[in-house]
């Protein structure tokens, strides 16, 4: 499967489950059918995030918790245990947090199936570092302002969130899934005692094309 039909799969995959008023579901039928080899997730690169690495080059995030929301096969949730923390990595598929665990079954890496959009109680601000990406870009709407309020709320007091996704400006046409955010919804997750401080509009060229990306740091006062 060329990486064009990956992103059609998943795009029609997406386009049902809206349709069907089930904003989240098709995650799970995705990486079902990457676990059974039917299908690929084409945002599954099986390595930690480039812009995350590149941001942990020059900021460490103190404290002792992170999360990494809609973690998928676990490499950005094992890179942050590795640098020593304890770790939560949580996706609303069953299948894509199976997968983790089994790709990584001694891992310190605790993994949990929750759905962004009504997180358990006990998440709420626990975490000193909470790592998004390409989560919110997969959602529209009420699912999209709801996803970008809860990763704010899982932020710890003197936390730091950090966010990656498309970025397009608010003239350009939303495209096609994964849908770009604007600067507007960007800014939307300096909820409440959340504020940005470093936001940095990059031209990933390690996509053909290159895709433009924000890269946004919030922290917590």
């Amino acid at each position: 499967m060329t990486t064009d039909e990956q992103r059609a799969y998943a795009r029609h995959l997406a386009a049902e489950a809206v349709a069907a008023g089930d904003d989240t579901g098709w995650f799970e039928r995705l990486y079902a059918a990457a676990n059974s080899g039917d299908a690929v997730v084409p945002w599954a690169d099986r390595v930690a995030n480039p812009m995350l690495l590149g941001w942990l080059d020059t900021h460490r995030p103190a404290g002792t918790r992170a999360a990494v929301v809609g973690c998928g096969l676990g490499d950005d949730a094992e890179h942050l245990a590795a640098l020593g923390y304890e770790t939560v990595g949580f996706d609303v598929a069953p299948s894509a947090v199976r997968a983790a665990r089994e790709r990584f079954p001694d891992s310190a890496v605790t993994y949990r199936e929750v759905d962004l959009l009504a997180p358990p109680a006990d998440l709420a601000g626990a975490f000193d570092f909470v790592f998004e990406a390409y989560t919110v870009q997969t959602l529209q709407g009420d699912a999209r302002r709801a996803a970008i309020a809860r990763c704010a709320q899982l932020v710890a007091p003197g936390g730091t969130l950090l966010v990656v996704a498309r970025a397009r400006d608010e003239k350009d046409p939303p495209g096609r899934m994964p849908w770009p955010l604007t600067r507007v919804e960007l800014d939307a997750f300096a909820d409440g005692p959340l504020r940005p401080v470093e936001v940095e509009d990059l031209l990933d060229t390690d996509d053909d094309p290159p895709v433009r990306r924000w890269r946004a740091t919030f922290v917590h006062s």
